[in-house]
């Protein structure tokens, strides 16, 4: 075994622990593999390291281009209104029992999702599931589950399902074989798509979880109330003291939210800050709390002030739940950091995050794609909310302005237009992706900012550092060493004649449990190398085994963080992490089976 065999199975070591471990984010871990890659690469010289020119050359993949176009496309389709259509017919169905709407739900957002991306599918109906799910009676964890496996049943079914199949074509093709076809995988995605609706219909409502939203945290009196502003008037008694202290907190039906000093949040536990004069107390009152306010000494609550300050406003309050978008601009920063109060006019109560409700030290917690939060704040700023690209409403469905509604035909027949021509092959799909992307573009259904900004930049990233370090592998004999131990395992207690199947089982097997806990496209692009080699050292086509990891890094449901889709479920659903674990490894074990039964059906070893 060579140093250059030693030094990438470090590295695939590192990348795989750090994915586990999430200390740093998966786009950080893969920008720091591909950089260690480069150079050692250079200052080594070695002849089984890819070269500078060679490692770079993943840029030159047309799979992570592809992707990209298929997220503007998805993202036109989904500012257009074009996702909305499947909304209509879904509140037809409320009035069916919960099996009936399970079944055609699934069967909907499976037909969707097999031809756009499955985040902004999720995104766009989680609202519309939660409103209906008020209207069926129905504790919403009931629904978002199966909302977030539909989504990714449809993604099984195409090449444009999800990105891992696309990346899957992609090093399929650069390895010298032919891309996956169009609805090439639908020989496995349709059965699997078939048993997965039968399963969740049966056995859905037993095993999924009656779970309550985030605001449940909050009692009935805590949800009736108003936003009052106050400020510490000058000569105060407060001057100088905490509200504890104060005694401002002993009042009945009064919450002391926030502190606003020169227009800026104070940092830290409100209720533990020295107030001054002309502090702004944002206070949460219920009915009976606003006289109490009011009647509070040290503090004014007049409409007109002499001192000059601002004018203070009483609004009547109304909490709702909202979640982190993918492309938000508050990600990675805290609340103080954003400014929140003063830049969405809204004060955050609770912060939801897998599976625990977080309500101490939340101006110190960094804000997740995918984070649910419990705000609060007037009518008027929530309507401004509800238009914002950051912050997803759950209880308001956002609705297209009518100017883009009327793209929406041209958004819809250029992505027609895209599956006809790579169906029948008349032009590479990185092609027909690219034109339909400058064709929406040119004809103003979207910006360009806007559809560069649609682009999950982190995923790409993800994507060529894995892409680097599977190409290290195969350059160095590290990919080989692995298929030639794993036949070799296969070989000495299993018949000749079955150990194509075997070897099938387990590529799927390695591949599910690293997308469990990896991201998929980290687990396609470290696990299609290895199957070309084993495919190699056996002798046999590779196809069987590169379509068995397609499907097993897409068939991800035993985790809420082996699938994006369930990620956002999770949050919005107050779910706990063996929620998934319950309902969604006998249906791993249903894809499993599936798929090794399938497979050497439809594609000859």
């Amino acid at each position: 075994m060579t140093w250059e065999i030693l030094f990438v199975f470090a590295l695939l070591i590192f990348a795989i622990t750090s994915f586990i471990w999430e200390r740093i984010s998966a786009d950080l871990t893969s920008m720091t593999v591909f950089g260690v890659l480069l150079f050692v690469s250079m200052i080594t010289e070695s002849d089984a390291l890819p070269t500078l020119d060679a490692t770079l050359g993943v840029f030159g993949n047309s799979a992570p281009l592809t992707i990209a176009g298929m997220f503007i496309v998805s993202a036109a389709l989904e500012r257009t209104g074009a996702i909305d259509l499947i909304t209509g017919y879904l509140r037809k169905l409320v009035k069916f029992p919960y099996r009936g709407f399970i079944f055609i739900m699934v069967i909907g957002v499976a037909a969707v999702s097999a031809f756009v991306n499955n985040t902004p599918v999720v995104i766009v109906l989680m609202p519309v599931i939660l409103s209906l799910s008020r209207e069926m009676g129905v504790a919403s964890s009931k629904l978002l589950i199966p909302l977030s496996y539909a989504s990714i049943f449809g993604g099984t079914c195409t090449l444009l399902g999800t990105s891992t199949n696309l990346l899957a074509s992609g090093i399929l093709r650069d390895a010298g074989h032919e891309p996956i076809g169009m609805f090439e995988l639908a020989a496995v995605g349709l059965p699997i798509l078939t048993f997965g609706t039968v399963y969740l219909v049966l056995f859905g409502n037993k095993l999924l979880p009656h779970r309550e939203t985030l605001t449940s945290i909050l009692s009935d009196e805590e949800r009736k109330e108003f936003i009052t502003e106050a400020f510490i008037r000058a000569g105060s008694d407060l001057h100088g003291r905490t509200a504890r202290e104060g005694n401002l907190l002993k009042k009945r039906g009064i919450r002391l939210l926030e502190i606003v000093r020169h227009g800026i949040a104070v940092p830290g536990d409100p209720k533990e800050q020295k107030l001054q004069y002309g502090d702004r107390l944002v206070l949460a009152c219920r009915p009976s709390g606003v006289a109490e306010a009011h009647s509070m000494k040290g503090i004014t609550m007049q409409s007109e002030l002499a001192e000059g300050l601002e004018t203070i406003a009483t609004d009547e309050g109304a909490l709702v739940e909202g979640v982190v978008a993918p492309h938000a601009s508050v990600s990675g920063l805290t609340l103080g950091e954003i400014n929140f109060r003063q830049r969405f006019r809204m004060v955050v109560v609770a912060v939801h995050r897998k599976g625990t409700n977080q309500r101490e030290r939340l101006s110190s917690l960094r804000l997740q794609a995918g984070d649910t939060l419990l705000m609060m704040g007037s009518t008027e700023a929530i309507d401004a909310l509800a238009n914002s690209d950051d912050i997803i409403i759950l209880d308001r469905p956002r609705v297209p302005a009518r100017s883009q509604r009327l793209k929406m035909p041209i958004v819809i027949c250029t992505t027609v237009a895209i599956v006809i021509m790579a169906t029948i092959n008349l032009v590479p799909i990185v092609a027909a992706v690219c034109l339909g992307v400058a064709l929406i573009l040119l004809s103003g259904c979207m910006k360009a900012k806007d559809a560069y900004a649609s682009v999950e930049w982190s995923i790409l990233i993800i994507i060529f550092g894995m892409l680097a370090l599977g190409q290290a592998m195969d350059s160095t004999g590290a990919s080989l060493l692995i298929a030639e131990k794993m036949t070799s395992l296969v070989g000495h207690f299993a018949p000749e004649q079955h150990q194509n199947l075997i070897m099938l089982a387990l590529i799927y097997i390695i591949t599910s449990t690293f997308t469990e806990f990896l991201s998929n496209n980290a687990a396609v692009a470290l696990m299609v190398p290895i199957a070309l080699g084993i495919a190699m050292h056996l002798g046999v086509d590779p196809r069987p085994f590169v379509v068995a990891s397609c499907i097993a890094a897409s068939a991800s449901f035993a985790t809420p963080i082996g699938y994006q889709t369930n990620t956002y479920v999770y949050g919005v659903g107050g779910y706990r992490f063996f929620d998934f674990t319950r309902i969604g490894l006998p249906l791993n074990l249903i894809c499993f089976v599936v798929t090794v039964t399938a497979v050497p059906l439809f594609w000859d070893f």
